[in-house]
């Protein structure tokens, strides 16, 4: 389980192609920090680290098929950043919201501006299964937000200055692919509700 606080970013260094899996090599600065078998949230993606090289601070992970299908892991090329996040402590606070780190379908984002200083991203998702609510939490690439304006299959977050920089936000553009938490809460209250 994750907060969709991201703790810093990764850069990828290396891809890897095995049948039908991906291996990503990340370079971080918590790579040595990290043990094999561990769960770390790679863009709101929960991903098992597999192989660790601490004198290169590089820590690798995979990603099969499945993931692959409904991420937007399989458009990743080396050099690109990724937001990063160990799973959550138990006995520390919950700054985000609750993240499962398993991402329902991708979006992509239709509009980013600037506005005095910080940055508002609109994003169209497929599919009439889950919804966005305005002040409601929304995962993007496994960043924990709050929904400033909701509409059908759209809605738009407001990003301040320090998460901008501090995650891959900045490098972040209309036409991208994005990957997609919704609150979990949500979803819950969504399936009892098509059950009536």
């Amino acid at each position: 389980m994750f907060t969709g606080i991201i703790e810093t970013t990764g850069k990828i260094v290396g891809i890897t192609r095995e049948a039908g899996n991906i291996h990503f090599t990340l370079q971080s600065s918590i790579s040595e920090e990290m043990k094999i078998d561990q769960s770390v949230a790679h863009d709101g993606v929960c991903l098992t680290v597999i192989a660790l090289d601490n004198a290169k601070q590089t820590h690798t992970v995979t990603a099969i098929e499945e993931t692959l299908n409904k991420t937007n892991l399989g458009s990743w090329a080396e050099g690109r950043l990724v937001n990063l996040e160990r799973c959550m402590v138990m006995n520390g606070r919950l700054d985000g919201h609750i993240v499962q780190g398993h991402v329902d379908q991708t979006a992509t984002c239709i509009e980013a501006t600037e506005t005095n200083g910080s940055w508002r991203y609109t994003f169209r998702y497929e599919g009439k299964e889950h919804v966005t609510v305005e002040k409601g939490s929304i995962t993007v690439n496994g960043v924990s937000l709050t929904v400033v304006d909701s509409k059908d299959n759209q809605f738009s977050v407001a990003i301040i200055p320090y998460t901008h920089e501090h995650t891959g936000f900045h490098q972040l553009q209309v036409g991208d692919t994005i990957n997609l938490e919704f609150d979990i809460v949500g979803k819950y209250v969504a399936r009892l509700l098509a059950r009536s």
